[in-house]
């Protein structure tokens, strides 16, 4: 340790070290593979540091970011991850990622190269929108992304590509597992799982939920060209606009009204973003009645169950109908000028011309 310094200094000071060593060498060597696995460890000692006085699980076998449990009796039939055996759960002790899911015997705990998923979850939740972005073998040397096997398909393990991230693997670190492709929903609304390696496997099992899709940055067309994923759009914007009303709502919130989101609860923060799950909803015709519900409720308890929030509904300026307007109907339309809300028949009727925003003309 360095005099006069806390281990929170002192881990701070290893891993800006860490950083420049990176910045000095070949970004597709050992080296720097090497370096990067211990920045990985230096970040989560200096994370459990500053979180005390959070005690560690002694029996837990902090790894590469992996927290393995030691699990031992009977057990269903697994395989290593390091060393592709079986474990035989009845004859010896061995340990599984409470994170990742990654199985090990106990004696390979220690040749364990494959950083925790749940690491790069945290530090870069993006997925590639690419499709299967390919660059060949000879773009990674002959070799496992992942182990630095020599691949060949002469001699030795075939090459195994992950769909994913268009990477070839050995057969160690890809075991033909099939997950359903973020790329080829967005691009291709396909939703047919294909073969990953296993590192694609956790990553993605544990981003199901991640709602870090913004389709109208990626595939904006995708609106057009699936009917139930517009009118779901459609429906979490007016959700949105629920949303005020129940904030100055002493009912809505004593009820708490949006809890009926909490399965959800980036649809009560945004309208744009999604998870895979959610998409995957949407296809299996899941995800549509759902929010129809929801957004059925919520406009009841607006429109007849509460006295404060029908006072603040609107009359159509250009008709003499009595009825109420608010800004998430159907029939209503919203001034993108001054927020007035009209009959959608009336504005087309008028050429589009808002009242509010043609006396502001005349004024001015």
């Amino acid at each position: 340790g360095h005099f006069g310094m806390t281990t929170i200094e002192e881990l701070e000071m290893a891993i800006d070290t860490c950083k420049r060593m990176i910045k000095d060498v070949t970004s597709d060597s050992e080296k720097s593979k090497n370096l990067v696995r211990k920045l990985i460890q230096l970040r989560l000692k200096l994370q459990e540091a500053k979180e005390e006085p959070v005690q560690l699980d002694k029996d837990t076998k902090y790894i590469l970011g992996h927290q393995f449990k030691p699990i031992s009796g009977k057990s269903s039939k697994h395989y290593c991850e390091r060393c592709n055996t079986v474990i035989w759960g009845v004859l010896q002790t061995w340990y599984k990622c409470k994170e990742c899911s990654y199985n090990t015997h106990a004696k390979c705990l220690n040749q364990i190269t494959r950083a925790c998923a749940s690491v790069r979850v945290a530090e870069n939740p993006i997925y590639i929108v690419a499709i299967c972005p390919d660059k060949g073998l000879s773009a990674q040397g002959y070799r496992c992304i992942e182990c630095r096997t020599v691949l060949t398909y002469k001699t030795g393990p075939e090459p195994r590509q992950c769909d994913y991230t268009g990477g070839y693997y050995c057969d160690l670190c890809h075991w033909n597992d099939a997950m359903i492709i973020p790329a080829r929903v967005l691009h291709n609304w396909d939703f047919e799982p294909r073969k990953v390696c296993r590192a694609s496997k956790q990553f993605l099992r544990l981003m199901l939920n991640k709602a870090v899709i913004r389709i109208q940055d990626i595939n904006p067309m995708l609106f057009n060209f699936v009917d139930e994923l517009n009118e779901v759009k459609k429906l979490r914007e007016e959700i949105l606009i629920m949303k005020k009303y129940f904030l100055s709502c002493p009912a809505a919130l004593e009820s708490k009204l949006l809890l009926q989101l909490q399965g959800r609860q980036h649809f009560v923060e945004n309208s744009d973003m999604y998870s895979l799950q959610d998409l995957l909803d949407v296809v299996e015709d899941v995800l549509l009645p759902e929010l129809a519900k929801i957004h059925a409720s919520f406009a009841q308890h607006i429109k007849t169950d509460c006295q404060l929030c029908q006072a603040k509904g609107f009359l159509c300026e250009l008709c003499d109908e009595d009825e109420v307007l608010f800004p998430f109907d159907n029939i209503a339309i919203v001034c993108s000028q001054c927020s007035t809300v009209l009959h959608r028949h009336c504005l087309i009727r008028k050429a589009n011309k808002c009242p509010k925003c043609e006396r502001r003309k005349r004024l001015n």
